[in-house]
């Protein structure tokens, strides 16, 4: 199969083009600048599958010269920048590209789509009770201009699949991902900020973390998997912050000191952000991104185990597989 792969120069893409070229396809990057490409580990005969085309996703001309030919797209990009102040700003790169992905589908011929969403636009879970994909959208989430643009690009792809059953339109949506390639970095900037420091502060709340290369696998394969239409949490690990950071000191083999760092705390630094962003200075400091730092976000991933075939590496590996990449060791 040719695949077009939009996202390719970022941590999940970078795992996806790895994993469909190792399964035998051809895959087309649509990228700004070919020099962003990490050709590492890519062996020369699957050097001779990947075509790279130069352009903007946001430009229908690029995207469908790119998607000629294709018989499935995978979009892995998105806007995720927290400092940015206004909704607009999010609005191309995470719900108007959803649009032009359809209107790409439809000039193309292409019959089958991926997007990658994210699993903020599902309700977050407790520990006692954790969330699937039915749970709806919260608070402090149903405020983030990020996962309030990803939305809406799911609903609008939901309702195109609503209305097209002959296209297979599947919507996956990651936890934290963790793991090798992360050329940034971007979730690795989590690991080390913690990296050998023998104190550490963290806030009380969560995440659900998983291996990239699980999440890779689970996109790749709702190409021909899955229901269309619908959406799926690819998440892994719940762990309270102070669990992750004690993880990771285990993992790479030294001792860390940790601090919680009360909720009243951080939401009165938070308002320092509130005060630089009303004065118009870009800055991920903000109320609403800290109080997403104090919840914790636990999923379940079950449907996507079963319908997507999602393995469950552990933790360990992402760990190490992260700092492999970066030339670190354990110990």
């Amino acid at each position: 199969m040719k695949v077009l792969l939009l996202g390719g120069t970022g941590l999940l893409g970078n795992n996806v083009w790895r994993l469909l070229l190792g399964q035998g396809h051809e895959v087309t990057l649509l990228v700004r600048e070919r020099g962003k490409i990490d050709w590492r580990d890519v062996a020369e005969e699957q050097r001779r599958r990947t075509a790279v085309i130069e352009g903007s996703m946001l430009d229908a001309a690029s995207l469908f010269k790119a998607a000629t030919g294709c018989e499935a797209m995978v979009n892995c990009t998105g806007c995720t920048d927290m400092g940015l102040l206004r909704y607009e700003d999010y609005l191309p790169a995470n719900r108007d590209i959803c649009r032009l992905l359809v209107e790409t589908m439809e000039r193309s011929g292409t019959s089958r789509l991926v997007h990658v969403s994210t699993a903020n636009t599902v309700g977050y879970g407790t520990p006692e009770r954790v969330a699937d994909e039915n749970e709806p959208m919260g608070e402090p989430f149903a405020s983030s201009f990020y996962a309030k643009s990803k939305k809406e690009g799911e609903v609008f792809l939901q309702n195109y699949a609503a209305r097209h059953p002959e296209k297979h339109v599947v919507i996956v949506c990651p936890g934290f991902m963790v793991g090798g390639y992360d050329t940034k970095p971007s979730s690795g900037k989590l690991l080390l900020a913690a990296y050998r420091k023998p104190l550490m502060v963290c806030t009380k709340g969560g995440k659900s973390f998983v291996h990239v290369k699980d999440v890779a696998t689970a996109t790749a394969n709702a190409i021909w998997l899955g229901t269309s239409g619908k959406k799926y949490l690819l998440t892994g690990d719940n762990l309270s912050m102070e669990e992750f950071y004690a993880l990771e000191a285990r993992v790479m083999g030294y001792r860390q000191h940790m601090v919680r760092l009360p909720n009243w705390v951080a939401l009165a630094v938070a308002k320092v952000g509130d005060a630089l962003r009303y004065a118009g200075v870009g800055t991920q400091l903000s109320t609403n991104n800290v109080r997403q730092l104090l919840i914790r976000e636990y999923y379940d991933a079950s449907s996507s185990v079963s319908e997507l075939k999602m393995p469950r590496t552990s933790l360990e590996e992402a760990i190490k597989d992260f700092f492999a990449r970066r030339g670190k060791g354990s110990g």
